[in-house]
């Protein structure tokens, strides 16, 4: 399948939304899948602090609570901001505190001896949804691929039930995940900001084989997140629409996902612009698409489990 049968497939059915009309969003609860947590003030400072543009060094529940929850997003999902064993319980500590707070992807490395127990540990928690392995921390998911101790561990993560983030992707990264899923195809594998990702030229031929064999594979998810690119004028979604449309052809309805990634967005996007720019593409899908990214897919992706009234539930 090449991306201009993507396209005109894409064209096709935004041809038929403008037909009926704008589909309406607004009123529909978001699970935001993708947004960290640190604070630089603790004895050992912290290794990520967002963005550039993101200053003071604390991003807490309660400060994503305060840009989040006046938008409509009623539950939020932590991803790992941190390589130290130490910080998945510290994670799951700060989120406990509020409800608004559904889960957390941690940093555990399959291929250590000690991977099982702590595994067997973190997932007591309720809270604790899944592991992040990708281009990240220094480590390359392309090359742990070839080492058996990691694809143990990650068998061993595919029977708890609990999924695997990616972090930062490239055509390496996505074709490790084919490979990945080859060998263990009841793993849920959720490509991080594939949005984000600009082949070079040299690299398109290796981008769209890898995006058509992925097509037709259950249990790979992508986070249509980082939408808005840092440094990129704000266009609105005329600009991002084609590539929105194929990632939705790609994927489908039943896989895909909204993440905000705060505060790494912050210099790229506010929030409000975040939400309406997701909200202002899914009005020209239908309503039972625009459900599924704001929160359907994530329960059954995420197997998050409701803690507030206002969060929805299948």
């Amino acid at each position: 399948m090449q991306r201009r049968d993507f396209v005109m497939g894409a064209a096709a059915t935004a041809v038929a939304t403008a037909a009926r009309g704008a589909t309406k969003v607004d009123d529909i609860p978001i699970i935001d899948t993708h947004f960290h947590i640190f604070d630089n003030r603790r004895p050992q400072g912290a290794p990520y602090t967002g963005s550039q543009d993101y200053k003071g060094g604390v991003a807490l529940p309660s400060h994503y609570r305060a840009e989040f929850a006046k938008l409509g997003v009623v539950g939020a999902i932590e991803l790992e901001a941190s390589p130290w064993l130490e910080d998945n319980l510290w994670v799951l500590e700060q989120l406990a505190t509020d409800p608004m707070m559904v889960g957390t992807v941690g940093d555990l490395e399959p291929e250590k001896p000690e991977f099982a127990e702590y595994l067997d540990r973190f997932r007591k928690d309720p809270l604790f949804l899944g592991i992040r392995c990708g281009n990240i921390w220094g480590r390359s998911v392309a090359q742990q691929i070839e080492n058996p101790a990691f694809m143990a561990g990650l068998k061993r993560l595919a029977s708890t039930g609990l999924v695997m983030d990616t972090a930062n992707p490239d055509v390496a990264l996505m074709q490790a995940m084919v490979k990945i899923n080859n060998q263990i195809p009841e793993l849920t594998i959720i490509l991080d900001h594939l949005p984000s990702f600009d082949p070079k030229r040299e690299e398109m031929a290796a981008y769209d084989a890898v995006l058509k064999d992925i097509h037709g594979r259950p249990n790979i998810i992508a986070k249509l997140s980082e939408i808005q690119h840092r440094g990129e004028p704000a266009h609105g979604l005329a600009a991002h629409k084609p590539r929105l449309d194929m990632f939705m052809d790609v994927f489908g309805e039943d896989r895909v996902l909204f993440g905000s990634d705060w505060p790494q967005s912050v210099g790229a996007a506010t929030p409000a612009q975040i939400v309406s720019l997701a909200r202002a593409y899914f009005a020209t899908r239908t309503r039972a698409e625009a459900e599924k990214y704001f929160w359907k897919n994530s329960i059954r992706i995420y197997k998050w489990k409701k803690r507030a009234a206002n969060q929805p539930s299948l």
